[in-house]
């Protein structure tokens, strides 16, 4: 949650999301505070609860019980973030506009068995108000796994995504034949005619073909398969090394 950005008060207040593919299992948390990784808590929800999204005040509790220590809301927050929030207190802000740099952060996955799994992470939008949740928290709206299709996670404004039900959307278009690209692409562009929203995604489907498509003007996106990582920022971008060599350049810059 650190660098997470801030609510109408100066707080961080993070939602997550995960899903098992295998059985739809599924966990979720929404407006939760002090915790430093609240996927973390998601997956206990999905674990060892009977429900799926536990909010606020009930999600403080569970991470409680479950003994996910308690961070102190001042080491969450980044000075960028605190200057965002300040920028935008000022009258003619539109914080509610959509940002590039949204603290969104996603996963999605296949094994070796095929099944598949998404994830999704994030602080929301800039000077929301308190107890806002975004699509992050929302199954079908902030990711969706089934291992009889595909798993995705999405990024952007998260009460657009919850219109279309954008991850679901994407799934769906896949089982009608699109491949991830195609799928991805026909989703954003519904979302983007039928409600303004602009967003990005990153899909996996049941056979392991993969695609990171976004209609911003960029989205950082990273992925490992047989070896190699590809990775890019702005559209039409994309970078190949293998594994081994970027591990090696990691270590360096270190």
């Amino acid at each position: 949650g650190c660098g997470s950005v801030l609510n109408e008060k100066g707080e961080v207040e993070m939602d997550a999301i995960i899903m098992d593919g295998k059985n739809l299992d599924s966990g979720a948390v929404s407006a939760v505070k002090c915790i430093a990784n609240p996927i973390k808590l998601a997956r206990l929800v999905m674990e060892k609860t009977k429900h799926m999204l536990l909010t606020d005040h009930g999600a403080h509790l569970f991470a409680q019980a479950m003994g996910i220590p308690e961070i102190p809301g001042e080491k969450l927050i980044t000075e960028r973030s605190r200057e965002r929030w300040k920028r935008n207190l000022e009258p003619d802000s539109n914080p509610e506009e959509f940002q590039k740099d949204l603290g969104t952060v996603g996963a999605v996955a296949i094994d070796s068995d095929g099944n598949v799994a998404c994830a999704t992470s994030t602080g929301g939008l800039s000077n929301k108000l308190i107890g806002r949740v975004g699509d992050t928290a929302c199954i079908g709206s902030g990711g969706y796994a089934d291992n009889q299709s595909g798993a995705t996670s999405t990024t952007g404004h998260g009460e657009s995504i919850m219109k279309v039900v954008l991850a679901r959307l994407i799934l769906y278009h896949m089982e009608q034949g699109m491949s991830p690209e195609v799928a991805a692409d026909t989703a954003l562009d519904y979302m983007k005619t039928r409600v303004g929203g602009l967003g990005g995604v990153i899909v996996v489907n049941k056979a392991g073909e993969w695609a990171a498509r976004f209609s911003t003007k960029q989205m950082s996106w990273a992925t490992v398969k047989d070896d190699n990582l590809h990775y890019g920022i702005y559209a039409g971008e994309k970078h190949i090394k293998s594994v081994d060599e970027a591990l090696a350049s990691e270590r360096e810059g270190f």
